[in-house]
């Protein structure tokens, strides 16, 4: 018999809707052609590979040593950590050795391990709404339990909420920035007063809540830098990956790096690796752990993605709607209409009647809200303009 959790949850209306978009929209290109389907569903980039990461899979693919796609230790390649630990340093502005690192199988492997290295049964993971769709999932997948909180208006941190929220049980906080799907950038203030909220939290407690940032759109801004974590709070891990940055999503490979100064390195190690080998990742994988040893500091050009998010909002702008302009990823989080009372479910699939495919908010811990993935063609933003229009002003 099929667990009943399980089943529960794939049975639910919000399980993974982003995915149903996506799949929806390759029948209805099928079914109308691509130029007349407007689909902003999923956060796949569209933008190539740099060069010198195309360079390293070449090089990496004619080297046929003797067991080069053999197991490496579970915390990935010796030189691959060590790169990772070089460009941390450099984000955050202080020393990082390798052995703070562990390779992961993307963002999503490394929360995983996270969560799993920190939490008990029935502890609690803080998080400020709206969120990526899947953090509940992977909270749950390790007998934890999400506690939202909200952000203000403009969707920066709220830290009295936060630390309204925190309590006995909480493990860590996890944020998100540039946060998807609002596109903010929290800023140096912002992470100043979390970091002093979670210190006097612990310094009365006696626990220490970690802070974990997930980190996956951290080069993609536009004009607005993000805040450094390490030099602020000792409890302090980054989840990231190069799905996004270096737009290779589908070959998993990312990692976890712990703060070189938290009083707990030695067993948070001990268990990230111990948790990468037994969820089942084993490692992540061989060919682009040496990919990303040799490219990971390949020069980036996201101005067409900030091109994409002005177009997008003039197409909003012309249709009415209003929407939080985003500071850096590639999503547009968008009001429902007023008359659509909130039902950000109803809306989309309203939507799906113009081929325009966008992900309701309810997903994200947002309702009344959803996203627009612009990492998409500009032919499609620009084709949507009218579709957007009619979808909001005809009954």
């Amino acid at each position: 018999m099929i667990s009943q959790k399980v089943k529960a949850i794939v049975e639910s209306p919000s399980n993974g809707v982003i995915r149903k978009m996506f799949e929806e929209g390759a029948i209805l290109k099928q079914k109308y052609g691509a130029d007349k389907v407007y689909d902003f569903s999923i956060g796949n980039p569209d933008l190539d590979p740099p060069q010198k990461v195309v360079d390293a899979v070449r090089e990496v693919a004619a080297d046929t040593t003797h067991l080069r796609h053999g197991y490496m230790p579970n915390a990935g390649y010796p030189e691959t950590r060590a790169a990772m630990a070089e460009k941390t340093s450099r984000e955050q502005g202080v020393p990082v050795t390798a052995d703070c690192v562990v390779m992961e199988v993307g963002a999503g492997g490394a929360l995983n391990v996270v969560l799993k290295s920190l939490l008990n049964a029935g502890e609690e993971i803080v998080i400020p709404c709206p969120y990526f769709a899947e953090y509940n999932n992977y909270v749950h997948n390790h007998e934890g339990e999400v506690v939202p909180v909200k952000t203000k208006p403009d969707f920066s941190l709220d830290v009295d909420a936060i630390k309204a929220a925190l309590g006995p049980k909480t493990a860590a906080v996890l944020i998100n920035s540039p946060n998807n799907p609002t596109g903010r950038i929290y800023d140096d203030s912002d992470i100043i007063a979390l970091t002093d909220a979670l210190k006097e939290f612990g310094e009365k407690t006696g626990r220490y809540p970690y802070l974990i940032c997930d980190e996956p759109y951290r080069d993609i801004t536009y004009g607005k830098k993000v805040a450094t974590v390490f030099d602020k709070y000792e409890y302090a891990v980054i989840a990231t990956s190069f799905a996004k940055n270096l737009s290779v999503p589908g070959e998993r490979v990312g990692y976890v790096c712990i703060n070189p100064k938290c009083p707990e390195k030695a067993d948070f190690m001990a268990a990230a690796i111990f948790c990468t080998r037994v969820l089942g990742f084993v490692n992540c994988p061989a060919f682009f752990q040496k990919v990303i040893a040799k490219s990971w500091d390949a020069e980036c050009d996201f101005s067409t993605y900030e091109k994409r998010m002005k177009e997008i909002c003039e197409v909003m702008d012309y249709a009415g709607l209003k929407y939080a302009k985003p500071e850096g990823a590639f999503y547009l989080w968008v009001k429902c209409p007023d008359k659509w009372n909130d039902d950000d479910m109803a809306f989309t699939n309203h939507l799906k009647k113009y081929n325009i495919l966008c992900a309701p908010g309810s997903g994200f811990a947002g309702k009344g809200w959803f996203r627009i993935a612009y990492c998409c063609s500009e032919q499609s933003i620009l084709n949507s303009r009218e579709a957007f229009y009619k979808a909001v002003h005809e009954e």
